[in-house]
């Protein structure tokens, strides 16, 4: 197969190092890219949130299957574009992926599965917002609508920062993502993702992992887009990812079916845990990012498998053969992540790092110059590593951060600390 991967990070990285494992793999395109997806795949410029754009260049290319990596060209309707032109596509349709692009549309879709979620009211203005903020008191969670990258989300453990993230919001700091607001209750646990993919009817678990989303260790400082993960993650104990499955997963999967909307693609449902009772903090509608990072890991090559039986509606038959091992990934981020950074210092010490099935780099943000490998991003390495315990896993991953090069960079020290 000729196969297409549409995003530029560690993510896709990562989607594309398990891809070029499977021998089904005859040729593999990345648009646009990055530095290290280019050490392994060709790259190309490509405007991915325009389907027509993405449809003449599948055509042009002999593309057979294409995998669309970030959300926004779900949202855009690449993937319905795709369909349309009768290329085989994994990843949902704009109407479906709403569960990431609306946070109001999920909520509603959650009520009518009756899937356990935190308790919320939906505001377009900022004084009523407030009112029901002073009403509920703190802590409480303030959320834009919309797409705002993973950072449209303030958990305001007082009254003052809840009231300061409505007026941020509404007045422009994440753009349209934040012309309505959904405020939640603050619900308490440990969170954990699931990862499914679905076909339209059959759904199939693909595997549990754990983010860091705070910048500090000790999970202290602002959110981010994710500071490291690892895979399996503990919490999800067998029985609660059955729960969540029956209660969550499939509820909503059936409630999307009955609205017209089947969901084609990878469901991953962020879930607050307390008491082995999972609920509901979001959907999103791709790989998460980082974790898609340790999840490719332990998969490997039959990563395609499993997605081209999800895009071919074949999913009842697929199985997810897991080897009884552990991934964790360290983030390298610039710094100043996740405020202001500064890009093009140069990363070195990389290239006598192993590169197998146990060991990898997955580029985030990085551009080559000159021959040299610089950040381009806020999130630049994802440093990934398989072992047999997390305990290996987690010793794997830091002895490679410890040999890159790279003072522009930090790195959060306790990537799993809550699981070892």
């Amino acid at each position: 197969m000729n196969i297409l991967i549409l995003g530029s990070g560690g993510r896709e990285h990562s989607l594309a190092w398990a891809v070029m494992q499977n021998p089904k793999c005859d040729r593999l395109i990345v648009a646009p890219g990055n530095a290290g997806i280019a050490q392994i795949a060709d790259c190309a410029a490509l405007d991915i949130e325009n389907g027509g754009a993405v449809v003449s260049f599948a055509e042009e290319n002999a593309i057979d299957f294409v995998i669309i990596g970030p959300e926004a060209p779900l949202a855009a309707g690449v993937a319905d574009r795709l369909r349309e032109a009768g290329i085989l596509v994994f990843g949902p349709s704009a109407e479906a992926a709403r569960l990431e692009a609306s946070k109001s549309f999920t909520k509603e879709i959650c009520d009518a599965a009756g899937a356990p979620t935190a308790a919320y009211a939906r505001f377009t203005e900022a004084e009523p917002a407030k009112a029901y903020i002073r009403q509920q008191g703190a802590p409480i969670v303030v959320k834009a609508d919309g797409l705002a990258a993973g950072k449209g989300v303030i958990v305001a453990m007082d009254e003052a920062t809840a009231l300061e993230a409505v007026d941020d919001m509404f007045g422009g700091a994440f753009g349209g993502a934040g012309a309505e607001v959904v405020i939640e209750e603050f619900m308490d646990g440990e969170e954990a993702s699931l990862f499914v993919l679905c076909d339209g009817e059959s759904i199939l678990s693909v595997g549990t992992a754990q983010d860091h989303k705070r910048v500090g260790e000790g999970d202290t400082g602002l959110n981010t887009g994710g500071m490291g993960a690892y895979s399996p993650a503990p919490v999800l104990s067998p029985e609660v990812e059955a729960r969540a499955m029956d209660e969550i997963v499939r509820p909503t999967m059936a409630e999307m079916a009955r609205r017209g909307t089947p969901f084609q693609g990878v469901l991953y449902a962020g879930l607050m845990i307390k008491d082995g009772q999972p609920r509901l903090v979001e959907y999103n509608v791709r790989f998460g990012d980082p974790e898609c990072q340790v999840l490719m890991m332990r998969l490997g090559a039959q990563a395609l498998d499993l997605m081209h039986a999800a895009a071919e509606g074949r999913l009842g038959e697929a199985r997810v053969n897991w080897a009884d091992d552990h991934a964790l990934t360290v983030v390298m981020a610039a710094q100043g992540y996740p405020g202001a950074y500064e890009k093009g210092s140069v990363i070195n010490g990389m290239d006598d790092l192993p590169e197998d099935g146990n060991h990898m780099v997955f580029h985030a943000g990085t551009k080559a110059q000159d021959g040299l490998i610089v950040a381009a991003g806020g999130r630049v390495l994802n440093v990934t590593a398989r072992g047999a315990t997390l305990h290996e896993a987690r010793d794997n991953a830091y002895a490679m951060v410890e040999a890159i090069d790279w003072p522009g960079g930090f790195y959060r020290r306790d990537i799993g600390w809550r699981a070892l």
